[in-house]
């Protein structure tokens, strides 16, 4: 699957992620107000109208992009329609030849991260048959219980050839106080990305592997050190637009041939028509401003080559 997101990066010219996740705040009152009336003001109008919000961007923007990212959070706190919703938005992507990136964070001990990794990468088999859950291109895993808790996810990656991003330095604000401390006079991130780099050498694709890893793009300094030790590991790089990182800062996380990260934006994007900036496309036509900021984003970034 790194291969198909590389060929899909190559296609748009575009290392963008669409980040889908919604809150109710985010969606027009057009779209809620309807499903609201049509199904109460239950669970199920919440999920339906994350769903229609959802399909309206995607509608708008995947011939210009090359991969999506939900954020499973956003969906599970509407329950059992919201991870209806999840599924849907998942399925409805990939059948229009988009990349999907379950931004799941998950991680556990090793039996629990085998059924993580099945859930969202792998498959179950129920007597004769064997099935996908929610059938994710890649997704992303904590470290944090080391080489036990991401192996599993590794497996399933070469049987399925699927991939994975693991968190190795995140973008948020508090991410030093585990993350920069040293061990041995090392950042801690500087380790976990050492290790990420020896997973990923047993797990490759043409030139780049299925591991790869989250690098915040708040960092720049730091994801020139990890673009370094991580040379043939795509870095998935949030914090582009809304939480500060710019365009400026994103060039240490590219390798010289123009690949090796993938750059994602949110809120700038699927809430654009909030912004002043795009104030004239209005609510009923907020996929269209979400349309015209991956076109501005991607020319953000083409001007930093």
């Amino acid at each position: 699957m790194i291969n198909k997101l590389i060929e899909n990066i190559k296609k748009t010219q575009a290392p963008v992620v669409v980040g889908l996740d919604p809150m109710l705040d985010y969606i027009p009152s057009h779209i809620l107000d309807q499903t609201i009336k049509e199904r109460g003001e239950t669970l199920e109008a919440a999920g339906e109208a994350i769903w229609q919000y959802n399909k309206g961007i995607i509608d708008a923007t995947y011939d210009l992009i090359p991969a999506v990212k939900p954020q499973i959070a956003m969906y599970e706190q509407f329950g059992i329609p919201g991870l209806e919703a999840f599924n849907k938005t998942a399925d409805y992507c990939r059948q229009k030849g988009l990349v999907v990136i379950g931004d799941v964070k998950r991680s556990d001990i090793g039996s629990t991260s085998a059924a993580y990794a099945n859930a969202h990468i792998g498959s179950v088999t129920v007597g004769n048959t064997k099935l996908s859950g929610f059938h994710e291109d890649f997704i992303t895993v904590n470290p944090y219980l080391g080489s036990d808790g991401v192996k599993p996810f590794i497996d399933v990656c070469k049987e399925e050839k699927r991939g994975i991003f693991v968190l190795v330095k995140t973008s948020n604000p508090s991410s030093g106080e585990f993350q920069d401390q040293k061990v041995e006079g090392k950042p801690l991130y500087e380790i976990v990305g050492e290790k990420v780099a020896e997973w990923g050498a047993d797990c490759m694709g043409d030139s780049y592997s299925y591991v790869g890893a989250v690098v915040g793009a708040t960092y720049p300094e730091m994801g020139k050190v990890l673009r370094a030790i991580m040379p043939n590991t795509y870095i998935l790089v949030p914090g582009y637009g809304a939480q500060g990182g710019s365009a400026k800062d994103l060039k240490p996380y590219f390798n010289k041939d123009g690949l090796g990260a993938i750059v994602n934006s949110s809120r700038g994007i699927i809430c654009a028509y909030k912004q002043e900036k795009y104030a004239q496309f209005g609510a009923e036509n907020y996929a269209d401003a979400s349309r015209q900021a991956v076109i501005d984003m991607r020319e953000d970034i083409a001007s930093i080559f």
